[in-house]
């Protein structure tokens, strides 16, 4: 017989197992029916974002989810055409666009941003829950390109400063300073930064581009003070005293010319410079004016050596011996503002006196009433038809030596040619300046020839007057003063009087002679 009753037995540990067993299939049914229909729809889901912008995608703060890059890159685009950056420069603003700064934004690679995440099944559905996730558009700022425009905001005729400059006024005869102007400029590190900073995020902004002044190295200040320098220079008397005690006065016109201001080696500030060479040739002129050459006399001697006349009264020169020492001090004098006081230091050039054997005397037709209204000799003869009474001229003595001078011996009415010492032709009468038109006496040198030349007093005396002359193609013409000088006069028949304008009267060949063997500077005495 036994304790255990039916109902304990029918409910035992057995039957309990069974039951839950039963309980974990039929969920783990509904599980899996649950997963093929979820699966399903999850591949569809993720099926729609395949090359797309996965869900969270933002750029620009847009949600771009499920968007081609295509699409994206329009969006991009779009945005960054309606960018304006207003850069105000000093008093001027300016409207510019992002190409204008040199910023590039790469619509395309953008877009193909937006959609670079994995697109798998889990990357899908992973983005469906982990939120908002940007992508930054693709922006390149070019700092040159921005530090280009920066340097372009001022004027390019305000960019640089200009020196104040010192400048003399020929018409005024004035020193005056022009007056600096400041430059303008830009760092361009502002502008550079602040496009740097908000290009990217592809929105309207404005930045303040300083402009600055930039000051000239030479103020204006420092002009006016250097003209101030140059008055007061100016203003100091200079002066050379030259040997015989005239005074040359170096006036502050010709100080002025000798000046120049301008930027020293540094270009840092201004210079005044002395024209050196300018001084010493202007004190080389003065000396040359106070220089005396020596003249040497000429006496006539008789055949015992006694002194008969005196042609040409000797005369001792004088030489300027200190000329670069006196331009050293002028120079010097130009270079600060102390007056200058200097003088001529010279020493005597002796002269010679050369005796020369007075010419034997000829007899001379005087025929001082000769000369017709027509300017011929009263017989009409052409002195060309004469010739020397022996036919020939005299042989000159051999081998003379010394400097080439004519006599004019206006008391024998001779010309005679000298080498030297020594007479190497001559003495040729002569026709001189009749009373009131007498020929001048002195020393002189020929100074203008001419083979043929017209000479006429209708300056003086029109045609019509009793007085007025023309003789046309006068020949070997040797002008040594003035309007006075040596000519043929085919129009007179005999010489030896006065009775000429002034000129020295002779006859052609003879004047031919004396063209052919002087030149220009031949020494020429004329005395009585």
């Amino acid at each position: 017989m036994t304790n255990v009753s039916e109902p304990a037995a029918l409910g035992g540990p057995s039957a309990r197992r069974g039951g839950r067993r039963r309980l974990v299939f039929i969920l783990l049914a509904i599980i899996a029916v649950i997963a093929v229909v979820l699966g399903g729809g999850a591949l569809a889901y993720a099926k729609q974002f395949e090359g797309r912008a996965l869900p969270g995608t933002t750029i620009l703060g847009q949600d771009v989810a499920g968007q081609t890059p295509e699409e994206i890159a329009a969006l991009v685009s779009d945005r960054a055409e309606s960018v304006t950056v207003s850069v105000t420069a000093g008093d001027e603003e300016h409207e510019v666009s992002l190409a204008d700064l040199g910023v590039t934004v790469d619509a395309a690679a953008s877009g193909q941003a937006a959609v670079a995440r994995d697109d798998s099944l889990g990357s899908v559905i992973s983005s469906t829950w982990s939120g908002e996730h940007p992508v930054d558009p693709v922006v390149e700022v070019d700092e040159q390109a921005v530090s280009d425009y920066a340097t372009s905001l001022v004027p390019e005729d305000r960019t640089d400063p200009v020196d104040a400059e010192v400048v003399f006024d020929e018409e005024e005869q004035s020193w005056t300073a022009v007056e600096a102007r400041n430059g303008q400029g830009v760092d361009p590190t502002t502008l550079v930064d602040q496009v740097t900073e908000h290009a990217p995020a592809l929105e309207s902004f404005e930045v303040e581009q300083p402009v600055e002044e930039i000051a000239p190295a030479i103020t204006t200040e420092e002009a006016e003070e250097v003209v101030d320098s140059i008055t007061s220079l100016l203003e100091q008397p200079m002066s050379i005293t030259s040997a015989d005690g005239e005074v040359h006065d170096v006036s502050a016109e010709r100080r002025s010319g000798w000046l120049s201001v301008g930027p020293d080696e540094s270009g840092q500030s201004l210079t005044i410079t002395v024209d050196e060479e300018g001084v010493r040739e202007w004190v080389a002129t003065r000396a040359e004016q106070d220089t005396v050459e020596p003249k040497d006399g000429i006496e006539q001697i008789d055949d015992e050596g006694e002194v008969v006349k005196v042609v040409s009264e000797k005369r001792d020169g004088v030489e300027i011996t200190n000329a670069d020492a006196v331009a050293d001090e002028l120079i010097d004098s130009l270079k600060g503002t102390s007056p200058l006081e200097a003088a001529f230091e010279s020493r005597t050039v002796e002269s010679t006196t050369e005796q020369v054997e007075a010419p034997e005397e000829e007899d001379a037709d005087d025929a001082e009433d000769g000369e017709d209204a027509d300017g011929e000799d009263a017989d009409g003869e052409d002195a060309d038809s004469e010739e020397d009474a022996d036919g020939e001229d005299e042989a000159p003595p051999a081998e003379p030596t010394g400097e080439k001078w004519i006599d004019v011996d206006l008391s024998a009415k001779t010309v005679t040619a000298y080498v030297g010492d020594t007479p190497v032709w001559g003495p040729r009468p002569m026709v001189d300046g009749k009373p009131g038109n007498e020929t001048v006496t002195g020393t002189y040198e020929i100074y203008l020839r001419y083979e043929k030349q017209d000479m006429t007093n209708e300056a003086t005396y029109p045609e019509g007057h009793e007085k007025h002359y023309y003789n046309p193609d006068v020949p070997w013409v040797q002008y040594f003063h003035r309007g006075y000088g040596f000519h043929g006069a085919p129009w007179r028949s005999s010489f030896g009087y006065s009775g000429s304008h002034g000129c020295i009267n002779m006859p052609v060949h003879e004047a031919k002679w004396l063209y052919d063997w002087a030149s220009m500077g031949t020494r020429v005495e004329v005395h009585h």
